[in-house]
């Protein structure tokens, strides 16, 4: 007689220890397996991009030409606005940035009979600045007056005779052509002898070198012509200069006006840095010993060539821009070539999205392209652009400026143009069918 076993419960199975519930979890190894089938690495987008670029040259290279005049553009504009700026700094800077002009404006003394003359200024008070401000290193009063001089043969000529000390040479930055200027101690000796401007010179005497040596007559007083000068640069008319100035001593030049007032008094200081702070000690020393209502003024470089320089750089801004609009035209014809490049690969989308490959991996091969395509043309306008002034600068004496920051402007510029107009194409690719794309003939 068969017997039956009785039926065994069933077992129910041990939850699995933290060892195997560790060990079941998936390894580094399977997270880049699994990371590589969903995934492309960049390096093989870049790749695409290159063989894409390959596979049609000529178009790509057109499409280029573009951003390669638009970044060349941008550095040489950038380069043109820095040598402009240079300039005309160097030219306010030529007529001495240390220089400090103090200049009498207005005001007057009313004397005791109710007579009312000008409040100008005196040589004490030049003494009592140098006395009071240090870091003067040349310093000149001016005496104006007006004289017909007679040269001989009965020719006069109406000149402008300004009474200066020797440093004058050194603070208006005088070139001497001919002969020498006065020195101290023609100034203590009172000597009769002068130095005429180079327009004047040529136009008595034919030239500087004949100029030198004649003789004058000043209010029938004979001087004698020691040397011809000139400015350094040319002032256009806004200086004390003129083209019928002669220089002479100061204390000479009072001999015509019988008095010791001092239209203009120059400064020349040690360090641009001491201008302004200058400019304003010496108004406060001057205000103090004339009338309250007096007006008198310290004209320096500072302001003007910081205000130069601000409307330089904003030039260089807006020249800038409109170089910028020839990246923006570029940028169009790359956005166009993209979409043409699109509308040529279709049924190659399709298969890639059929193998795998995800909207994001389409839409970042084609934006990297474009940005390769924008690159490369920056790339190379970058370096032409470079290539001009650096050449200039060895191979000629002009010291142009070359400036690292518009090359960083004209490649990020150049990136920025190909993330911007290769997104369209990029998410046009990025949208197709792959069932529809698959069709396409």
């Amino acid at each position: 007689m068969a017997t039956t076993t009785p039926a065994q419960p069933a077992r129910i199975p041990a939850p699995p220890s933290p060892t195997e519930v560790v060990s079941r979890q998936p390894s580094s190894f399977d997270r880049t397996l699994a990371s590589a089938r969903s995934t492309m690495m960049f390096s093989e987008v870049f790749r695409l991009a290159i063989d894409s670029f390959k596979a049609s040259k000529v178009r790509f290279l057109l499409t280029m030409l573009g951003m390669i005049i638009g970044s060349a553009a941008i550095i040489l504009v950038a380069t043109l606005g820095l040598t402009g700026k240079q300039y005309a700094l160097d030219q306010l800077t030529s007529i001495g940035p240390n220089k400090i002009e103090l200049q009498y404006s207005g005001g007057s003394t009313i004397g005791p009979d109710n007579t009312s003359t000008p409040d100008f200024m005196t040589r004490e008070d030049l003494n009592a600045v140098l006395d009071q401000v240090p870091g003067i290193i040349a310093s000149s009063p001016m005496l104006e007056d007006h004289h017909s001089i007679s040269v001989g043969g009965g020719t006069t000529k109406d000149t402008m005779i300004l009474g200066v000390s020797p440093e004058y040479r050194i603070v208006r930055n005088l070139r001497v052509l001919s002969g020498r200027f006065f020195d101290d101690q023609d100034t203590l000796l009172h000597q009769k002898v002068c130095v005429m401007v180079e327009p004047l010179a040529k136009t008595i005497f034919g030239s500087d070198n004949l100029a030198v040596g004649r003789t004058i007559s000043i209010q029938g007083i004979p001087f004698t012509i020691i040397g011809v000068f000139k400015e350094s640069f040319d002032t256009y008319g806004q200086s004390e200069i003129s083209e019928q100035t002669l220089l002479i001593p100061y204390p000479v030049a009072r001999y015509f006006t019988g008095t010791d007032t001092v239209k203009e008094i120059f400064f020349t200081m040690k360090d641009a840095t001491m201008v302004v702070p200058a400019s304003k000690r010496i108004l406060e020393i001057i205000r103090s010993r004339h009338r309250a209502t007096s007006v008198y003024n310290a004209v320096t470089l500072t302001e003007l060539l910081a205000s130069m320089a601000k409307i330089a750089d904003m030039l260089t801004v807006v020249l800038l821009l409109a170089a910028a609009l020839t990246l923006i035209v570029s940028g169009v014809g790359i956005m166009n070539s993209m979409l043409a490049n699109v509308q040529s690969r279709i049924r190659e989308i399709g298969i890639r999205k059929a193998l795998g490959a995800t909207s994001k991996e389409i839409r970042l091969q084609f934006l990297t392209e474009a940005v390769f395509l924008s690159l490369s043309g920056g790339v190379v306008g970058t370096l032409i652009g470079l290539a001009i002034p650096i050449s200039v600068r060895l191979f000629t004496p002009f010291q142009i400026p070359v400036k690292l920051w518009s090359a960083l402007i004209a490649l990020g510029t150049s990136v920025i143009v190909g993330i911007v107009f290769g997104t369209l194409p990029a998410n046009r690719a990025a949208r197709l069918d792959p069932v529809e794309t698959l069709k396409y003939e």
